[in-house]
Parts: structure tokens; sequence; C-alpha cells
């Protein structure tokens, strides 16, 4: 992805919007269904939604997308922020440095013509600006929301996708944190009634099974339980947070049909709840802030690469012969469970050939456990190959995107958004939860929060341990990233919110 002239040239600055104390602070507020209903069903809409602030000379755009990404993959091209940009600056007068876009990562088919739509909302948002009130706050929520990435008894970590199946349990020490904290903005007009409420939470939104069709997953059911309890005029803004490793609850659950619905109602209460506490005031703060670091990217890929195939060889000498299929594995494994030390038949039978002093069925048994245990390890070396291959795929991706590009570096935006005592920052890649909370706890705000998914998409963001991870997992595999990129961004994420607060 790469950053126009102009942008670089304002970004490079560091520039920081001056907060205006004087004059009120105006929002506004808009829609735009950007559900393509050409390619399949339809399970719920997808929105593009447009928040416009303004105080004074200083105007913010938020924009919230309910798509999987803002370039990098999926439906968004790389070209979206520069084109959305040059149409607001020009038909609006709104600085390139002044919009922030957050996609909710959610895997809804939005339309080919999205440019166009998130700039008609916007205008619209624009044309709808009323004086309001400002208030944050947080909320909690741990009930929908597990980290899919597993600390093994060997030191290293996997992590659980449906592109694989999971570790053995007697191999799992234990699991990465979450993070339950919901950052919240409310927006309330001169009268009272509410405008908008901003809620950040950090998950995957990938809950909503294919079969279903285009769905905003738990986020648009979220959006909606907070809408309609509102009331009329409220629009609900979901900001995908730190959610690199962070799945829904319960995601691998085979015994029951995946569903974003009951998530999302879980979450859209506990922000409710939370909004219900939250005092809006009159205080006018606003301030945007858009900056470019660069970040290193990866130069190991190849040592990666080889470690794996050397993995992958060891293993594939490992597999064992075996004198059995699934046919036999299976009814015999049974057996073996159900009657430990007789599977093979009654026990009458053991008795008469013990007092006959014969043993086959005893033979049999034994040769009958070799075989079953062969097999499950067999399984399991089948299971550790599947991991590697699907991971070794993405380190091979990577190291050809990267010999392609012309820097070492990566040049990615840090923008900053301060909106009464509330504080985001940003970060064009899928943070990992660590990531989020090393800087909350830095910055010590209770008002401050974190967000990847912004102003467009680098993949993965590791923290150095989950990168250097040996056992390889989606997150340290689908990078592009050095593991210093990790102390590059949280002190520059620190230093903009420490910014925020003056």
């Amino acid at each position: 992805m790469r950053t126009s002239t102009f942008l670089a040239a304002i970004v490079l600055l560091s520039l920081f919007v001056p907060a205006s104390t004087q004059a009120a602070l105006l929002a506004g507020t808009a829609r735009v269904d950007i559900t393509d209903r050409a390619v399949g069903p339809v399970n719920d809409p997808c929105y593009a939604k447009a928040l416009v602030l303004k105080n004074g000379e200083t105007t913010a755009v938020l924009v919230t997308v309910d798509a999987v990404s803002i370039g990098g993959i999926g439906r968004i091209g790389n070209g979206f922020m520069a084109t959305v940009r040059a149409a607001l600056q020009t038909d609006l007068g709104i600085a390139p440095s002044s919009l922030v876009v957050n996609a909710s990562h959610c895997h809804g088919i939005v339309r080919g013509d999205l440019e166009p739509l998130v700039v008609q909302v916007v205008k619209e948002a624009m044309a709808k600006l009323v004086p309001v009130r400002a208030g944050a706050g947080v909320g909690h929520e741990d009930r929908i929301s597990e980290n899919r990435r597993l600390k093994m008894k060997d030191g290293s970590e996997v992590d659980m996708r449906r592109a694989y199946s999971m570790p053995r349990d007697e191999d799992v020490a234990s699991v990465g944190p979450i993070d339950p904290q919901i950052g919240l903005l409310r927006l309330d007009r001169e009268d009272g009634r509410p405008l908008a409420v901003v809620y950040q939470f950090a998950c995957h939104p990938i809950m909503n099974p294919p079969h279903k069709g285009c769905s905003a997953d738990y986020p648009g059911y979220a959006s909606k339980v907070i809408e309609e309890a509102l009331g009329e005029g409220a629009m609900a803004f979901f900001v995908q947070g730190c959610g690199g490793d962070i799945n829904p609850i319960r995601y691998k659950e085979v015994s029951r049909t995946p569903d974003a619905e009951p998530l999302g109602t879980m979450l859209g209460a506990s922000v409710l709840s939370a909004v219900k506490q939250i005092k809006a005031s009159n205080a006018a703060t606003l301030r945007v802030s858009n900056e470019v670091v660069a970040v290193p990217r990866a130069a190991d890929y190849e040592t990666r690469i080889t470690r794996i195939e050397a993995e992958q060889k060891r293993l594939l000498a490992a597999l064992r012969p075996t004198n059995i299929n699934f046919k036999t594995f299976l009814p015999l494994l049974i057996q073996q469970r159900l009657s430990p030390e007789m599977p093979s038949h009654y026990g009458q039978s053991y008795l008469h050939d013990k007092a006959q002093g014969r043993d086959p069925i005893v033979k049999l048994d034994t040769d009958n456990r070799a075989a079953v245990d062969a097999y499950l390890t067999n399984i399991t070396t089948m299971e550790q190959l599947t991991r590697l291959n699907t991971n070794l795929a993405m380190l091979k991706k990577h190291l050809e995107e990267t010999k392609a590009a012309a820097k070492a570096t990566i040049d990615a935006e840090v923008c900053g958004l301060r909106v009464g005592d509330f504080k985001l920052v940003t970060f064009p890649g899928e943070l990992t939860v660590r990531i989020g909370l090393n800087i909350k706890k830095a910055v010590n705000d209770p008002h401050a929060f974190v967000s990847g998914y912004t102003n467009g998409y680098y993949f993965y963001m590791p923290t150095v341990e989950q990168r250097n991870n040996t056992g390889y997992a989606q997150e340290d595999c689908d990078t592009l990233v050095a593991p210093e990129w990790q102390a590059i961004f949280e002190s520059k994420a620190i230093a903009v919110l420490k910014a925020l607060s003056k």
C-alpha cells in the first residue's frame, strides 16, 4: 500500500490539530448499506457509517465499515484511502489527516463501488451537524471472546483455526488473555437525546457461518440492540480493537451451529448498561492526529521456511506402518476403551483359553493395541503437518511480497483521535491483544483505547514473543513485520495518547 506524496508530507510533521475549547462541539451521523447482494444470500446487512465531528476549525471524520479490512485482503482495494481522502478534500475541504476508517474485520461481502458510497455517507453526515455533548466511559464483557493462542507444555504456541485441528488436550499448558474492556464515547444532542455511541471492543467477528450468507457478524447484532434501545436517530459505531488473536467464544465447537447473534446481543446489552452510567458534558475538546511510522519488514522468512520444511521431513519420517485403516481402527479403539483388559471377546473366552494353557486372544489384543497406538500417533502427526503446511504457505507468500517490496520498512499510519475525554490510537494491522493491554497499562488513562484494522491493512502484528514462536501460528506467520516492530509502535502509541491528553 503506498502513501501519497502529499499525505506523507503532512503526516511526517506529526500533525496535531489544535484543540478548541471555545466553540461548541458539533456532530453528524449517516449510514449507507454496502452489502453486495449479487454474490449470494444475505443474512443481515453490512454498513458504512460516518461520524463527522467539528469544533471551530478542527474537523475529524470517523468511518466504520463492516468489512474484513481496508485494503490488503477482501474487496476493498489498496487505493481506497487515497481515493476517499482526495474526494473529501476536494468536495468538503476535509484534510486527509482528519479521516479515520476502521474495519470491523467481519467477513461480509461489500459492494465494488465502496469509495463513492463512503464519500456520500460522509457528506450526508456533514450536512446534519448539530451541537452535542460528549462523555467517555468503559464497559465490561468477558463472556463472548477467548484467546485463540495455546501455550504448549514444550514452550511453543499454536492457535485454533478452522483451517486445522486442535492439539491434544494433554499437551496444552495455558491460554492467553482477552481484553474484556469496552471503550465508549457517548454523544447526546442538546435536548439529551442520544445521537451516537462509539463502542470499541477486541474480538474477531467470525461467528456467522458462511451458509447463512453475508453478515456483519456480532457487531451488526450488537449495534442493532444498541440503536433500538436508544431510540430513533441514534447510531452505534463499532470500532475493532486489538483482536488479532481473539476469537469468539467456543469458536471450534462442533456440537451446534455457530451463531453470532447471541454474542452480539450480549455485547450490545453490556454497552447499554455502561452507557447509562456516562454523563455527557459540554467539554468540547476535539483533536485528530496522523503520523507515518516506519516499521521493519521481516528478514527471516527463509530461515523459518527452512525450519518448517525440516520439521515436515522429520514428521513424515515418523509416520509408523500399521495393519489397520480407519474402518478397523475405530471399532478397535472403542473396544479397548470400553474393556481395557478384555477388549476382543467376552470374559468367558479369556478364562477358557487360560484354563487350557492358551493365549491367542491375549496376543491378538497386544497386536491390536500396538496398531491402534500407531494409528493414533499417525493422526497426531498428520494434524501437526496440516498446521505446518498452512503456516508454511503464508510464510512463502509473504517472502515473495517482501522480495518485491521497494524498501526494508513499511510506512504505516498511526492515527490519534480525541473527543472529550475519549482517546483512541490506531494502526493499520491486526494488533494482538497484548499490544493493546501493554499500551493501556503504560498510559494509565481509563479512557484511552487502542485499535488495529484502521486506515490500511498490513496483516497480523504479533508481539516479539509471538513473532519468535517455535510452534508456528497464524499471527507469527501471516505477518510482514520483524519482531522489532512492537517497540516502535508501542512507543509511538503511548506518545500519541499522552499528547492527546494535554
